[in-house]
């Protein structure tokens, strides 16, 4: 029951710039990335796609073949005098071998990024299960936890298309948000679970955490457990108990009702 609002309300932006920028992969594009966020200047949007999914976003006749390789990185910078920013970010990316694509790439994604749900939709009634997952780690680590799920779907699922891309850098890391394809099954919602189950088991075994910001309920609470540990799963039992002692709020969506060895 919602109560009350406080709200933060922030100007609308006096310029705005999205733009377009070419690496020859998803290593290079993410030293690239950490460069920014750990040296900066941080734009207001940063986004890295891996091979297949940039192969997939630039789909035109123009593009297939040639031109068209590598992975794609959305720069844009929002503010006031965003001119002295942009240039920073953009020699920082040009240093780290970036090849940029001018404005039409960002701006196809600053208008496109909302359709996807749509295509999702139709390709569900079409007999393909669409879904996606998301994990962060430390950059050291990316490389590791990205195989790490990739092959966690294939073993569950076959040949899914499996498309990757970092939508959210920090100074120490990054998150990692996958998008998969694959026929259906019979039960495609077995199906999913199974291939979920696998890959939380593949995100904790890793290093990586069970989410970055799809939240943590019923798909992810056993893997959630394994990353806290015993004691730290303990620490939300006792603070669970404090606050709901008659235990009906959500009962055993975020950790289990029974504290560890019960």
């Amino acid at each position: 029951v919602i109560t009350s609002l406080r709200l933060r309300v922030r100007r609308r932006p006096a310029e705005r710039r999205y733009e377009g920028w070419r690496f020859e992969s998803f290593r290079a594009g993410t030293a690239a990335v950490r460069a920014l966020a750990q040296e900066g200047p941080l734009p207001t949007v940063l986004r890295l796609s891996d091979e297949t999914e940039t192969m997939i976003g630039l789909a035109r006749p123009d593009a297939i073949g040639g031109g068209g390789s590598g992975c794609l990185v959305i720069l844009g910078v929002e503010g006031d005098w965003i001119g002295h920013r942009h240039a920073a970010a953009a020699a920082v990316l040009a240093r780290h071998g970036g090849e940029p694509l001018g404005p039409e790439p960002g701006q196809a994604w600053e208008h496109g990024r909302f359709s996807a749900p749509y295509l999702r939709d139709s390709l569900l009634g079409a007999g393909a299960t669409v879904e996606t997952l998301e994990t962060a780690g430390f950059w050291s680590n990316l490389p590791r936890l990205c195989d790490a799920v990739r092959l966690a779907l294939l073993g569950a699922l076959g040949s899914p298309l499996v498309m990757c891309h970092v939508s959210h850098v920090y100074e120490t890391g990054a998150s990692l948000y996958f998008t998969v394809v694959t026929p259906q099954q019979d039960d495609p919602v077995e199906q999913w679970q199974r291939a979920k189950e696998a890959v939380n088991a593949a995100i904790v075994e890793a290093g990586g955490t069970i989410s970055h910001h799809h939240g943590v309920g019923r798909d992810h609470r056993d893997a959630y457990g394994a990353e806290l540990g015993p004691l730290g799963v303990g620490v939300l039992q006792a603070v669970k108990e404090r606050l709901d002692p008659a235990g009906i709020l959500n009962p055993g969506v975020l950790v289990p009702q029974s504290p560890p060895g019960i």
